[in-house]
């Protein structure tokens, strides 16, 4: 694999520890700032809906500037937000500053997503897009319980400092290591936008809401289920969300390998393994070795979609994919907050703590059957299997880096 790749999951590490770093760090940010947890998680909030928002935004402001300069300027915008949350005198400052960073995530994962996918020779793609996709997980790994050790143990704003080091480290790989790609001619956004009318595009994006949505139903809420329900000391969590970052990783690599080779049975067996295995939670969930199993069973089958479905959304957008593939990216964003209010609100009916891990096997099984559905489609329409050029662009044969493969 090309070493460019590299420079792209050393963003996306930095990008993924500031997005998940904070969950652990809001005790101290509240308490800092004087504020309640609730209000303080609009961190949380705030940073998501960016994310929605930022990928179609940044996108197109970025739609005629050469792909290699647009992952730098997002990458400097994520490090001017991460400095302007450690510097924050006052609470909106340092949720403007969360928002600043948030701005640049979707777009960066959607144009690295193509740049990777242009890396390599076609059949490698979704390898490529994995391996980029390795430093998010990566980041639940070792960023993440990094970072809020720092943070808990020298301040938070220390923690953000690092975090900002790390997109300048980003910055200077994709600097260094990314070749100079072609600028983009002739687009336009109404070409950019008629990707959205291949039926493909959508199914698969509505398979990413409804299959990552289902693993964040159950995540969102893994404290007071492992604590109050398996019994396990607060402290453990922590080490608990480590083994579902192990787990992302691996499914990660593995959805990598196979949806080169075989994309659809990919599909049809993690999110119909999701949904099981999210529906024996419900039992699992009371002893703590099951538990534990049960939760890297999660990240590596909630993981193991994401190869999958973003190389679907790039080949049938394969005239216009950049647009496409960033509003995935934000589609992740919008199926996490989903679950989590789906979730919050089979609590609040007194459902209990593991009521959630049924609302994610439902979204899971939803998001199987879009998968059926979108096979049956492509099976009774030849030559389906990518989109035609959409007019208005000039479409190129993906650049392959000789002798690196």
């Amino acid at each position: 694999m090309p070493l460019a790749l590299l420079a792209l999951a050393v963003g996306a590490f930095g990008i993924g520890t500031t997005e998940f770093v904070i969950m652990g760090l809001l005790p101290d940010v509240a308490t800092d700032f004087q504020v309640s947890i609730p209000t303080a998680g609009f961190l949380v909030t705030g940073y998501a809906l960016g994310v929605v928002l930022g990928a179609p935004l940044m996108t197109v402001l970025g739609i005629r500037i050469p792909r290699k300069r647009m992952l730098m300027l997002l990458l400097g915008l994520f490090v001017v937000g991460n400095v302007v949350s450690a510097l924050a005198p006052v609470f909106g400052a340092m949720l403007a500053g969360r928002v600043i960073a948030s701005l640049a995530h979707g777009a960066f994962f959607g144009i690295g997503s193509v740049v990777a996918a242009g890396l390599v020779a076609p059949e490698r793609k979704a390898g490529a897009i994995a391996l980029m996709f390795t430093g998010l997980t990566v980041a639940n790994v070792v960023g993440v319980p990094l970072g809020t050790f720092i943070g808990q143990t020298v301040g938070w704003r220390t923690t953000f400092f690092v975090v900002a080091g790390l997109g300048v480290l980003g910055f200077l790989g994709v600097a260094k290591l990314v070749p100079e790609q072609p600028k983009p001619e002739d687009v336009r956004i109404r070409g950019e936008l008629a990707a959205f009318r291949n039926v493909q595009v959508l199914l698969a994006m509505a398979m990413t809401v409804l299959g990552f949505g289902g693993v964040f139903a159950a995540i969102t809420y893994i404290t007071p289920m492992m604590t109050e329900v398996a019994g396990y000391a607060p402290g453990s969590v922590t080490w608990l969300l480590v083994l579902f970052g192990l787990g992302m990783v691996g499914g990660n690599l593995l959805g990598g390998r196979f949806a080169d080779r075989h994309l659809m049975p990919m599909l049809y067996v993690s999110l119909g393994a999701l949904s099981l295995v999210l529906a024996l939670f419900t039992l699992t969930a009371h002893h703590k070795v099951a538990a534990a199993v049960t939760v890297v069973l999660i990240g590596a089958l909630g993981f193991a979609t994401v190869p999958p479905l973003q190389k679907r959304v790039l080949d049938h957008a394969a005239g216009a994919p950049t647009l496409a593939s960033a509003v995935n990216i934000g589609a992740f964003n919008l199926g996490n907050a989903l679950s989590a209010w789906l979730g919050g609100v089979v609590i609040a009916a007194g459902l209990g703590y593991t009521a959630p891990n049924w609302v994610g096997a439902v979204l899971a099984a939803a998001a199987l059957l879009l998968a059926l559905v979108s096979g049956a489609i492509e099976r009774r329409t030849p030559g389906s299997g990518t989109s035609r050029p959409v007019a208005g662009h000039t479409s190129q044969p993906a650049p392959v880096t000789v002798g690196r493969h």
